[in-house]
């Protein structure tokens, strides 16, 4: 059955709490920065400069989506921010991990149409023909060369039918291609497994959404199938995500014991804990570097405060705060950090990040390529030595 409620997105950063709080709104003036008649005053001020001066028609309701983001700008923290409906519908997907879709990630083609920056594995498109950088120029007939991306997803959420018709540009082929692409519901991809060796296995995590536990399991099973003896995670790049996410993770690694803690601003502490039924019983190294953060370091944090595997790479990024995400009644939202986060052994890593237990650095020489083969990527390498592969 086809859960039209979401729609694609780009994985979302950080540690998210999974409560998501429904409220209503009731204004209370209090002594809050709206209570200052200057405040209003100066609006009201700025509202008729800009209709006086302003060289185009100003829309009101931007003007109004505007005025809620400043409210959250004003905090200076780049992790609490204003969603419109539209923002609000897309990160929720993204932390979900599944949308209704064809499997594919798209990006506005600068040409005209919508460039497939992707074609999810397993998904409908890459069953279909669909290739990576392939251009769509019309969805069942309809010309989307002048829409924007969020307007051709919509186009294929909306559709009635069970498939739509993608008409595409390839380079190197002359004529328009067409495919017939089912349209279901689809789980966004974030653990890919492999075998590195006989014994060695290597599982990297992209984000935590709410499907990488399920993801993580799986490919946990297949690789003890093909005879895993030892595993390395990579969380390089990895930006965080769901809470929930990476706790049920740890759960099938820890040992009996605390994961990860959150106290706020009044000093409330709440818990997060492994009951020890599957604890990982393998050589484990987990790959880290400066762009791991939040839910990534809440993992890194455990494995080497637990004393169960070698974290390799260089210091994470240093996000040790927690967000929650508060819908508000007119379908927008607002993300606001709540609490901080600890390790089991009480250490924070805000702006400070995780340490790893062996530095490596990436050679220089691999820095700007596009991919690096396990056979050159020095860190990777690293890894296997610390596991004696």
């Amino acid at each position: 059955m086809k859960n039209k409620k979401f729609w694609q997105g780009a994985a979302a950063g950080g540690a998210v709490t999974a409560l998501l709080l429904l409220f209503g709104i009731r204004i209370t003036v209090g002594d809050g920065v709206l209570a200052d008649p200057g405040v209003i005053k100066k609006l009201s001020y700025l509202e008729q400069v800009i209709d006086r001066n302003y060289l185009e028609e100003p829309e009101k309701e931007e003007l109004e989506e505007g005025l809620y983001a400043g409210l959250l700008y004003g905090l200076g923290d780049p992790y609490s921010y204003y969603y419109t409906e539209e923002e609000y519908e897309e990160e929720s997907s993204a932390t979900e991990g599944a949308y209704v879709g064809v499997g594919v990630a798209l990006q506005k083609n600068p040409e005209g149409g919508v460039r497939v920056v992707e074609c999810y594995e397993g998904g409908p498109a890459e069953k279909a023909g669909v290739k990576a950088e392939d251009i769509i120029s019309a969805v069942d007939g309809v010309d989307v060369t002048e829409m924007e991306t969020s307007e051709v997803v919509d186009l294929v959420q909306e559709s009635s039918k069970e498939a739509v018709t993608l008409t595409v540009h390839r380079q190197d082929v002359e004529e328009p291609l067409s495919f017939s692409v089912e349209i279901t519901d689809v789980e966004l991809p974030t653990v890919f497994p492999e075998m590195l060796d006989e014994n060695t296995g290597y599982i990297r995590i992209s984000s935590f959404s709410g499907v990488t536990c399920e993801q993580y399991q799986e490919a946990f099973a297949q690789l003890s199938e093909a005879g895993m003896e030892q595993l390395i995670i990579d969380l390089r790049g990895n930006p965080g995500g769901l809470l929930t996410s990476v706790c049920d993770i740890l759960r099938e690694i820890l040992p009996e014991g605390l994961i990860v803690y959150t106290e706020d601003k009044y000093g409330n502490r709440e818990e997060y804990t492994c009951d020890g039924e599957h604890p990982l019983e393998m050589p484990l190294a987990v790959l880290v570097n400066e762009a791991s953060a939040s839910a990534s370091e809440i993992f890194a944090g455990a494995v080497q405060d637990y004393g169960i595997g070698t974290i390799v790479g260089t210091n994470t990024y240093g996000k040790g705060v927690v967000q929650a995400i508060l819908p508000l009644e007119d379908k927008s939202a607002v993300k606001l950090t709540v609490s901080r986060y600890y390790t089991p052994k009480g250490n924070s890593i805000h702006e400070k990040g995780i340490a790893p237990d062996v530095e490596v650095r990436l050679d220089s020489e691999l820095l700007n390529k596009e991919e690096i083969s396990h056979e050159e990527d020095n860190q990777l390498q690293a890894a296997r030595k610390v596991l004696g592969s």
